[in-house]
């Protein structure tokens, strides 16, 4: 989403803003597990796997992955093959690596512990902008703000024709409540995935309506869906996914044969799709989501180790 359009709100404006919106959310805010937690490690797993993945299904597997791996140094000490088997159902599985990874990292020089400042936590592994900021916010209590896709469109409608244009995260730290910070993160994330969504969004039941010059005005385009590589049709990122899964299914540390491997996720697999998927496999390797190793000439295929 572009930045340009963004603008800081009048001193008038937004005291008004605040008010409204935290009275919204003291009312109508979702009842989420990792809201009722400063437990930075479960904070952390719940952000990792709301990145892209529906709320409904992090509230179910959550706890299953936390009890299965209950501490930073847990997840240490596992194979990457097990917590990738642990990630089963969350989809996107490179983030199950970054995860391993990250633990591995901070249990080998942190002392096991999350660092509290976004800066030190942007310095591990997997840890970007958003996700540095959402652990220090909601674990540490940091008055920092948080901006995801949902808070970001909540910005760019609300503080779009005002005074000079500003970088959302700019902005999103100008406006924030510092005594009321936890609560105004959460309200415009909430907000965002529930009223102010990207398309159709339900103006007539935001309480921001009377504040926000966007209301009612927002244009319901067609979605825009960029291409992708795929193979009869089917993105590549879901063979990716079938990869993963027929590996999962495997007992302990067996493995398959390429052309077994390629029959269980493609029907049919045939002779000119078998440097499609070596291709697919080496790019999964690099990812460490699979290991590849050759005997007898004959290429076989298991979860890493």
């Amino acid at each position: 989403m572009s930045a340009q359009g963004l603008f800081p709100p009048s001193r008038s404006r937004l005291p008004r803003i605040v008010r409204s919106l935290l009275q919204w959310y003291k009312k109508h805010g979702r009842d989420l597990p990792w809201r009722h937690t400063e437990d930075p490690y479960v904070i952390l797993l719940s952000e990792v796997m709301l990145q892209q993945t529906q709320v409904d299904r992090v509230v179910r597997k959550l706890p299953q992955f936390h009890r299965r791996f209950p501490s930073l140094a847990t997840l240490a000490r596992a194979r990457r093959a097990d917590v990738i088997r642990a990630w089963n159902g969350l989809g996107y599985n490179t983030r199950a690596v970054r995860l391993h990874q990250l633990a591995q990292s901070v249990c080998r020089n942190g002392r096991g512990q999350l660092p509290r400042s976004p800066d030190e936590l942007r310095s591990l592994p997997g840890i970007g902008q958003y996700t540095a900021h959402a652990i220090a916010a909601f674990a540490h209590g940091e008055a920092v703000a948080v901006v995801d896709t949902n808070v970001e469109r909540v910005l760019k409608r609300l503080f779009s024709r005002e005074g000079r244009a500003m970088e959302a995260w700019r902005l999103a730290q100008l406006v924030l409540p510092r005594r009321s910070a936890y609560a105004w993160n959460q309200a415009l994330m909430d907000l965002g995935a529930t009223v102010c969504t990207a398309r159709n969004p339900g103006c007539a039941r935001c309480p921001l309506e009377r504040h926000c010059p966007s209301a009612h005005r927002v244009l319901h385009g067609p979605a825009i869906r960029r291409p992708e590589p795929s193979r009869d049709g089917i993105p590549n990122r879901i063979y990716r996914g079938r990869i993963v899964q027929a590996l999962r299914a495997l007992d302990g540390r067996r493995s398959l044969e390429l052309h077994r491997l390629g029959a269980a996720i493609k029907r049919p697999f045939l002779a000119g799709d078998r440097r499609w998927l070596e291709d697919l496999l080496s790019r999964l390797e690099r990812d460490d989501l699979v290991r590849l190793r050759k005997r007898n000439r004959t290429l076989y295929v298991s979860l890493p180790r």
